[in-house]
Protein backbone atom coordinates (compact mmCIF):
# COMPACT_ATOMS: atom_id res chain seq x y z
CA UNK A 1 0.00 0.00 0.00
CA UNK A 2 1.34 3.42 -0.96
CA UNK A 3 1.77 6.26 1.50
CA UNK A 4 0.16 9.69 1.20
CA UNK A 5 3.42 11.25 -0.03
CA UNK A 6 3.97 8.48 -2.60
CA UNK A 7 0.41 8.95 -3.89
CA UNK A 8 0.88 12.71 -4.24
CA UNK A 9 3.90 12.21 -6.50
CA UNK A 10 1.68 10.34 -8.98
CA UNK A 11 -0.96 13.07 -9.25
CA UNK A 12 -1.15 16.00 -11.69
CA UNK A 13 0.52 19.25 -10.61
CA UNK A 14 -1.49 22.03 -9.01
CA UNK A 15 0.75 25.09 -9.53
CA UNK A 16 -1.84 26.51 -11.96
CA UNK A 17 -4.55 26.50 -9.27
CA UNK A 18 -5.26 29.14 -6.64
CA UNK A 19 -8.06 27.07 -5.13
CA UNK A 20 -10.79 24.57 -5.80
CA UNK A 21 -14.42 25.14 -4.78
CA UNK A 22 -16.86 22.35 -4.03
CA UNK A 23 -20.43 23.13 -5.06
CA UNK A 24 -23.59 21.43 -3.82
CA UNK A 25 -26.59 20.50 -5.99
CA UNK A 26 -27.86 24.11 -5.88
CA UNK A 27 -24.48 25.52 -6.93
CA UNK A 28 -23.59 26.94 -3.50
CA UNK A 29 -19.96 26.71 -2.38
CA UNK A 30 -19.79 24.18 0.47
CA UNK A 31 -16.01 24.27 0.80
CA UNK A 32 -12.92 25.83 -0.71
CA UNK A 33 -9.46 24.26 -0.70
CA UNK A 34 -6.71 26.80 -1.25
CA UNK A 35 -3.28 26.27 -2.75
CA UNK A 36 -1.33 27.03 0.42
CA UNK A 37 0.86 25.16 2.85
CA UNK A 38 -1.12 22.60 4.81
CA UNK A 39 -3.77 22.05 2.15
CA UNK A 40 -1.77 21.43 -1.04
CA UNK A 41 -2.00 17.65 -0.65
CA UNK A 42 -5.77 17.89 -0.30
CA UNK A 43 -5.94 20.22 -3.28
CA UNK A 44 -3.94 17.75 -5.39
CA UNK A 45 -6.20 14.85 -4.41
CA UNK A 46 -9.47 16.73 -4.92
CA UNK A 47 -8.18 18.06 -8.27
CA UNK A 48 -7.31 14.52 -9.35
CA UNK A 49 -10.77 13.29 -8.31
CA UNK A 50 -12.43 16.10 -10.27
CA UNK A 51 -10.37 15.36 -13.37
CA UNK A 52 -10.97 11.61 -13.11
CA UNK A 53 -14.65 11.50 -12.10
CA UNK A 54 -15.97 14.87 -13.31
CA UNK A 55 -17.58 15.45 -9.90
CA UNK A 56 -17.11 14.05 -6.42
CA UNK A 57 -19.66 11.42 -5.44
CA UNK A 58 -19.40 8.20 -3.46
CA UNK A 59 -16.97 6.42 -5.81
CA UNK A 60 -14.66 9.45 -5.98
CA UNK A 61 -14.86 9.95 -2.20
CA UNK A 62 -13.80 6.34 -1.61
CA UNK A 63 -10.86 6.73 -4.00
CA UNK A 64 -9.89 9.99 -2.28
CA UNK A 65 -9.81 8.32 1.12
CA UNK A 66 -7.57 5.61 -0.35
CA UNK A 67 -5.22 8.26 -1.79
CA UNK A 68 -4.96 9.98 1.60
CA UNK A 69 -3.60 6.60 2.84
CA UNK A 70 -2.34 6.83 6.44
CA UNK A 71 -3.83 10.31 6.80
CA UNK A 72 -7.26 8.82 6.06
CA UNK A 73 -6.77 6.34 8.87
CA UNK A 74 -5.70 9.14 11.20
CA UNK A 75 -8.73 11.23 10.18
CA UNK A 76 -11.07 8.33 10.95
CA UNK A 77 -9.49 7.94 14.40
CA UNK A 78 -9.44 11.71 15.13
CA UNK A 79 -12.46 13.46 13.56
CA UNK A 80 -11.84 17.17 13.02
CA UNK A 81 -8.08 16.88 12.61
CA UNK A 82 -8.28 16.60 8.79
CA UNK A 83 -11.42 18.45 7.62
CA UNK A 84 -10.81 17.78 3.92
CA UNK A 85 -10.76 14.04 4.62
CA UNK A 86 -13.70 14.27 7.06
CA UNK A 87 -15.67 15.82 4.19
CA UNK A 88 -15.13 12.67 2.11
CA UNK A 89 -16.27 10.42 4.97
CA UNK A 90 -19.41 12.56 5.35
CA UNK A 91 -20.12 12.30 1.62
CA UNK A 92 -19.85 8.51 1.82
CA UNK A 93 -22.16 8.32 4.83
CA UNK A 94 -24.76 10.87 3.76
CA UNK A 95 -24.58 10.59 -0.01
CA UNK A 96 -24.67 13.48 -2.40
CA UNK A 97 -22.38 14.81 -5.05
CA UNK A 98 -20.23 17.92 -5.40
CA UNK A 99 -19.38 19.71 -8.58
CA UNK A 100 -15.89 21.16 -8.68
CA UNK A 101 -14.98 24.67 -9.82
CA UNK A 102 -11.30 25.34 -10.36
CA UNK A 103 -9.97 28.77 -9.43
CA UNK A 104 -6.92 29.40 -11.58
CA UNK A 105 -3.84 31.26 -10.37
CA UNK A 106 -3.02 34.54 -12.09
Amino acid sequence: MSTFQENLKKLPGISHLAALNLLDEEGSVVASIENKAGSQGSLAIYNHLALTYGAIGAEAAQKGIELFAEQGEEARAHPGKHPNIDRLFTLLEEGGRWRVKHVFAL
